[in-house]
C-alpha cells in the first residue's frame, strides 16, 4: 500500500485529491496538512512513503518543509503540487529533493501517474513546465544577442528601449524576436513575453 500525506492550505483541494485517490486500491491518504510546519510533524508522526505538497503555504513554504523532511528523511517521495510554473520554482523543487512536479490545473490523473513513477524511484514533472535542466536546447538554439534581447523582453523594454541599449537598429531587433519565436515554437507577442520573464534570470 503506497501512503501519502497531502499538504495544502486549500482544504477543498486536498479534499479533490482524496476523492480522486479513493478510487485507487493500493493507494492511501494517511494525514493531511494546511501548512508546512503541520505537514513536518506529521510526516515525523506517520512516516509516508510519498508527500504531496503545495509550495507557497503558510508558517513554512513547500520548499523549505521539503528540505526538511529529505534531510530527516531522505527515503520519503515529494511531489509538488503548484500553480507556479517558473523554472525557477521548478529548479528550487528539485534542488530541495522533490521526486515530481505536478501543476494544480492539470488532470488528477497526472498526479497519479507521479505518484506511482516516484514510488518507483522515477522522477515525473508536468509536461506543462520546463526544468532548468532542459534549458540545454535553448542554450543550443540561440545565440548571444538572442539571450541578450530575450533577457532584456524580460525585464519589460520595448524594441525600441532594447535597440537603444545595445546599440542596434530597431528592425535587426524585430529580426531576432522573430527568429526567438521560430526556435522556440512561440506564437506571437503575448508568448514572447510570458516565456521572456520566465527565463530572464536563466542567460
Amino acid at each position: 500500500m503506497i501512503t501519502i500525506i497531502i499538504s495544502e492550505d486549500h482544504q477543498s483541494l486536498i479534499d479533490g485529491i482524496k476523492l480522486s485517490l479513493e478510487f485507487e486500491e493500493d493507494i492511501t491518504v494517511v494525514g493531511e496538512a494546511n501548512d508546512g510546519d503541520e505537514l513536518i510533524q506529521l510526516v515525523r508522526s506517520k512516516r509516508p512513503q510519498i508527500v504531496i505538497t503545495d509550495i507557497r503555504m503558510p508558517k513554512c513554504d513547500g520548499i523549505s518543509a521539503t528540505r526538511i523532511i529529505k534531510r530527516e528523511f531522505p527515503e520519503i517521495k515529494i511531489i509538488a503540487f503548484s500553480m507556479f510554473d517558473q523554472s525557477e520554482a521548478v529548479q528550487q523543487m528539485k534542488e530541495a529533493g522533490a521526486s515530481g512536479y505536478i501543476m494544480k490545473n492539470s488532470p488528477l490523473k497526472k498526479l497519479i501517474q507521479a505518484i506511482r513513477a516516484v514510488v518507483s524511484n522515477e522522477t515525473f514533472f508536468d509536461d506543462a513546465i520546463v526544468v532548468k535542466d532542459e534549458l540545454t536546447k535553448e542554450n543550443i538554439l540561440l545565440s548571444t544577442r538572442e539571450k541578450a534581447i530575450l533577457r532584456l523582453i524580460g525585464e519589460g523594454k520595448t524594441s525600441n528601449e532594447i535597440a537603444e541599449e545595445l546599440f542596434i537598429s530597431k528592425s535587426t531587433v524585430d529580426t531576432h524576436r522573430k527568429n526567438i519565436l521560430k526556435k522556440m515554437n512561440l506564437y506571437g507577442k503575448t508568448d514572447l513575453i510570458r516565456f521572456a520573464v520566465e527565463r530572464k534570470y536563466d542567460f
